[in-house]
């Protein structure tokens, strides 16, 4: 029989007291776990701020092999292809 997969990994984690107190009125008036408020705030962290980290990552990596378009000869080719269509 195989292993179950691992949900969840438990981690340590530093929240200042005013943080903690907001996040355990949300639990218990959610009728939830602190874990699941947290979890759930960072989900939400991850879908906003998180991801444009993660775009500006992605970006910087293309960068770095190359995948790019100078941006002079961008709006060079894109003015030209306007100049085309007008004519």
């Amino acid at each position: 029989m195989a292993d179950k997969p691992v949900l969840s990994d438990p981690i340590t984690l530093r929240v200042p007291q005013d943080i903690l107190e907001e996040i355990e009125k949300i639990a218990e008036t959610a009728d939830r776990s602190r874990s699941w408020v947290i979890v759930r705030a960072l989900k939400y962290y991850l879908l906003a701020e998180g991801n444009d980290i993660l775009q500006i990552r992605k970006g910087e990596e293309q960068i770095a092999r190359g995948e790019f378009v100078d941006a002079e000869d961008f709006f060079a080719e894109l003015l030209g292809d306007k100049k085309s269509d007008a004519a």
